[in-house]
C-alpha cells in the first residue's frame, strides 16, 4: 500500500502527502498549461471506482513493506554505532573469509569462489562435487575434477560460522565438534556418537547408543546434550539476524480501558493524503480564459478527480477494515478482554462475512496478512479463527482449546516416557474431549509436534 501510495502521488501531482508537504507552488499556470499539453497527447482512461476493492486484494503470504521497521542491530553489535544486515550478507562473508586466504592461486580462488555460490542459505552444500565440477568445465572452459576440489572444500569448512559447507546434517555437526583440539572427552564421545552411531542418534535410541559406545548413561547423557546445543543450520544465523531485526507494525489496536473494549486502525493512510491546493485551484474554470488556459484547466481538473478518488477508495478500504475488525471483537469479546485462549470461540470466514454483508474473499483477505495488538500480545487475526469442536457434553468448543490442551499434557509429560498419541486420546477423554487418534496426530503435527519417540530424553 505504501509503494501504491507513492506511485500514486509521483505519477498525479495533484494528491499530496500532508507528512512530506506540497512540492513547490507554481509561480503561474505555464508549468500546468504545459503539463496539459503533454496530457493531451498522452491521455489515459484512469478509473477509481473500482480501487477500494483493489486494494484489498493482497496476497495471503505477502506482509507488505509498511508493516516492517528495522533497526538491524543483532545482539553482538548492540554496542556499536551502526550495523547493517542484508540478505546477500552470509555469501559476502564466505566471500570476504576466503580473500584472507591469500596462499591460494588465482585458480585456487576462482574454483572455491564457484564452491561458494553453490552453498544455500542454510549453510549446506547440497550438490556434490563431481557435479559442481562437471559446471565449471562446461561453463567456464575450465578442466577440473572432484580431486581438485576436495581440499577446496575443506578449507571453505574451516570458515564461519561453524558447519558452513557441510554436506549433510552429519558432516555438519562434525565440522563444528572438530573445530579446535577436542581434548574433552565429552566433545570425544559425542563425535564417536556421530561417526559410528549416527542414525540411531537420530532416532533417540539410546539403549543401542550406550552400546555402541560403550558408555554410561551420564557420560551418554552429556555428549548428546552436547550434540543438541550445535547449529543444524549454520547459515541461518545471518537469516535470524535480518529477521530479528524487522519488527511487525500492527493493522489495528485493541485497549481495554475498564472492562470496555475498542479497536481502532494503527494509522489512517488516508488522513495523511490530500488535494494539491494550485491544482484545486486551476481547475475551476473562470470567464476570460483563453484556450491554452482552458486546456489547463482540464488538465488540472482531470488531476484533482483522479486524486480524490483515490482517497475516497483508500477511505473505503479503512472502513471496511475498521468494519470487519469491529464484528471480530465482539464475536470474540470473552477472548479480547480476558487473553485467554480458551474462552475463543468457534470462527469461520464466512460467519464474519454474514455479520457484515461483504463478500467472503473480502473477509479473507482483511485477516490473512493483518496484525492486531493487544494488551497480551500482537498476533495475525488469521489466528483468531478455527472450526469447532463438541464435547462429550454437547458444547460447542474450538478446536483451538483441544489443541491447547494437547499442548499443555506434551509439555508437563515425563520426557524420559513422553506420551504417545494413543495415551493423548485416553487422557484428553478424561477431560471430556473425545478425540481420534488421527485427528490428535492431525493437530499434533500443525502445532509443529512431533511423534513421542523423537521427544524422548535422557
Amino acid at each position: 500500500m505504501e509503494q501504491r501510495i507513492k506511485e500514486e502521488i509521483e505519477n498525479n501531482p495533484a494528491l499530496e502527502d500532508i507528512a512530506e508537504g506540497p512540492d513547490e507552488p507554481k509561480e503561474d499556470s505555464a508549468e500546468i498549461e504545459n503539463e496539459g499539453e503533454d496530457f493531451k497527447e498522452n491521455e489515459s482512461n484512469e478509473n477509481y471506482d473500482d480501487d477500494a476493492e483493489e486494494f484489498m486484494e493482497e496476497s495471503e503470504e505477502y506482509v507488505p513493506a509498511y508493516k516492517l521497521t528495522s533497526s538491524n542491530y543483532s545482539e553482538e553489535e548492540t554496542n556499536r554505532e551502526s550495523s547493517f544486515v542484508d540478505s546477500s550478507s552470509f555469501q559476502d562473508s564466505l566471500h570476504f573469509q576466503l580473500g584472507l586466504k591469500d596462499h591460494l592461486n588465482e585458480r585456487q580462488q576462482m574454483l572455491a569462489e564457484y564452491i561458494i555460490g553453490n552453498i544455500d542459505d542454510d549453510g549446506y552444500l547440497r550438490r556434490d562435487l563431481y557435479s559442481i565440477s562437471n559446471d565449471i568445465t562446461f561453463q567456464q572452459n575450465i578442466l577440473t575434477d572432484e580431486k581438485e576440489l576436495e581440499p577446496l572444500l575443506k578449507i571453505i569448512q574451516e570458515f564461519d560460522p561453524a558447519g558452513v559447507g557441510a554436506r549433510d546434517l552429519k558432516e555438519c555437526l562434525l565440522i563444528q565438534l572438530k573445530r579446535g583440539e577436542h581434548t574433552d572427552d565429552t566433545t570425544k564421545l559425542a563425535i564417536t556418537i556421530l561417526e559410528k552411531g549416527f542414525e540411531e542418534f537420530t532416532k533417540k535410541n539410546y539403549d543401542k547408543l550406550k552400546d555402541i559406545t560403550k558408555t554410561d548413561e551420564a557420560s551418554l547423557k552429556k555428549a548428546v546434550n552436547e550434540i543438541i546445543k550445535l547449529n543444524p543450520k549454520p547459515g541461518q544465523a545471518y537469516a535470524d539476524a535480518a529477521s530479528n531485526a524487522a519488527q511487525v507494525v500492527p493493522d489495528f489496536v485493541v485497549t481495554n480501558s475498564e472492562g470496555e473494549l475498542q479497536t481502532m486502525l494503527s494509522g489512517r493512510i488516508s488522513s495523511a493524503l490530500r488535494l494539491s491546493p494550485v491544482y484545486v485551484n486551476m481547475s475551476e474554470r473562470k470567464k476570460g480564459m483563453d484556450k491554452m488556459q482552458r486546456e489547463a484547466a482540464s488538465f488540472a481538473k482531470t488531476k484533482t478527480d483522479a486524486a480524490a478518488g483515490f482517497i475516497n477508495a483508500i477511505k473505503q478500504r479503512e472502513d471496511t477494515l475498521q468494519r470487519v475488525m469491529q464484528i471480530i471483537l465482539e464475536y470474540q469479546q470473552d477472548y479480547f478482554a480476558s487473553g485467554d485462549e480458551g474462552k475463543l470461540k468457534p470462527m469461520l470466514l464466512k460467519d464474519i462475512a454474514k455479520a457484515t454483508g461483504l463478500d467472503i474473499s473480502t473477509i479473507s483477505r482483511v485477516v490473512s496478512s493483518k496484525y492486531v495488538q493487544t494488551n497480551f500480545g500482537t498476533f495475525l487475526l488469521k489466528n483468531l479463527f478455527s472450526e469447532s469442536f463438541q464435547k462429550e457434553s454437547g458444547e460447542e468448543v474450538s478446536v483451538n482449546e483441544v489443541k491447547k490442551l494437547i499442548q499443555e499434557i506434551i509439555g508437563a509429560e515425563d520426557k524420559m516416557k513422553p506420551v504417545n498419541d494413543d495415551a493423548l486420546v485416553t487422557l484428553l477423554e478424561q477431560k471430556g474431549y473425545k478425540v481420534a487418534r488421527r485427528t490428535i496426530a492431525k493437530y499434533r503435527e500443525a502445532m509443529g509436534i512431533p511423534v513421542a519417540r523423537m521427544r524422548k530424553e535422557m
